[in-house]
């Protein structure tokens, strides 16, 4: 511990002629078929003696408890406190990834902290978490490592929280989602064009994986899209895709719109205006999704859930931090009685806008 031949599962030999030996990772759709000592786009997932194995179970790049509405999740228990962690690596190629250098490293000193499942759900104890959460890097890569540490954290009572652009096969999907409690899901854009020239991936996946998600599981799903000037924000791209979230989902998930920032390979990229967060929140609205949040920005009436039926501002967020909270522990609003969707229980005291770095023992 750790291991750098972690068995991986999810892949195949190639028989094909002139395949040579390969194998093909079956966990995500690149497909990566690769020869003895290679790796996966990913980095993380390499072929060695003729399988698949996973060169980063426990070890991480940092462990830090952050309040549960930062993954973003707002309606899964707010006002809690999660420990967070990543790996390396990412199986998309985003040009604008706002952690590239986690996500992008082939440097592994960067894997500084070491954790075996079971030190890490008794850390999230110990420290008073909620939650746990996979997050900076994509974590359906580091697969057999997240659900071994989710294991460990349900045995302890702990819940479990994926931060994850859903880039995953149908298969290793139902196992790794099988061990979730809450994702939050990157919804990049609404083209297969932004995809495949911003991601180097393709949109109908990660489609798939929603609905799966939100038709198929009891894992709590809120979806994320980071508005990019002049690639992913024009009002008609917002308007089929909330259209195809209320068709497909229903309106009940909630729904991020997060400003930009330049970064990575996209430093001459204007950050997002705050009025843009506002139309795309209203066109979100207009569609008929019933929360609809603004994130990386200051914007109270952006972070506020509202009850759907009565329009009563129900959970008022000043950032991270929650000023009023007014859902009964049975999940409605406390003016109307209409049932909130999601997770809520009572708390007396929110963890408010902190992040507190921690080191986990093996």
């Amino acid at each position: 511990m750790p291991n750098e031949h972690y068995p991986g599962r999810y892949w195949h030999r190639l028989d094909g002629e002139g395949d040579n030996g390969r194998i093909q990772c079956d966990l995500c759709p690149r497909d990566c078929k690769l020869h003895d000592g290679q790796r996966g786009l990913c980095f993380v997932r390499k072929c060695e003696n003729g399988g698949i194995v996973l060169t980063t179970y426990g070890r991480s790049s940092g462990f830090c408890i952050d309040p549960i509405e930062k993954k973003p999740l707002n309606h899964f228990y707010p006002g809690t406190s999660v420990l967070s962690f990543g790996t390396a690596g990412c199986n998309l190629a985003c040009n604008y990834c706002q952690n590239w250098d986690i996500s992008k490293s082939r440097e592994w000193d960067r894997l500084c902290d070491e954790a075996s499942p079971e030190a890490l759900a008794k850390a999230a104890v110990k420290h008073g978490c909620r939650s746990a959460a996979f997050t900076y890097n994509d974590p359906v890569i580091f697969l057999e490592y997240a659900v071994d540490c989710a294991r460990a954290c349900h045995e302890l009572g702990i819940n479990t929280v994926a931060v994850t652009a859903g880039y995953i096969h149908p298969e290793p999907a139902r196992e790794f989602f099988a061990h979730m409690d809450a994702a939050n899901v990157g919804l990049k854009g609404f083209s297969e064009e932004f995809y495949h020239k911003l991601c180097a991936g393709h949109l109908q996946p990660v489609l798939d994986t929603l609905e799966y998600l939100v038709k198929e599981t009891d894992c709590w799903t809120e979806i994320t899209t980071l508005l990019i000037p002049g690639h992913n924000d024009s009002d008609e791209e917002l308007k089929r895709m909330c259209d195809w979230l209320v068709e497909h989902l229903g309106a009940d998930v909630p729904l991020h719109f997060s400003a930009f920032h330049p970064d990575y390979k996209m430093v001459d990229v204007p950050s997002t205006p705050q009025a843009a967060l506002t139309r795309a929140r209203e066109i979100a609205i207009n569609a008929g999704l019933h929360y609809v949040y603004t994130g990386n920005v200051h914007d109270t009436s952006g972070a506020t859930t509202h009850c759907p039926a009565c329009n009563a501002p129900l959970i008022v967020r000043d950032w991270y931090e929650i000023l009023d909270y007014r859902v009964t522990d049975e999940g409605r609003c406390s003016d109307c009685g209409h049932a909130i969707a999601g997770h809520f229980e009572h708390f007396t005291e929110a963890f408010g806008n902190r992040r507190i770095p921690v080191r986990v023992s093996i």
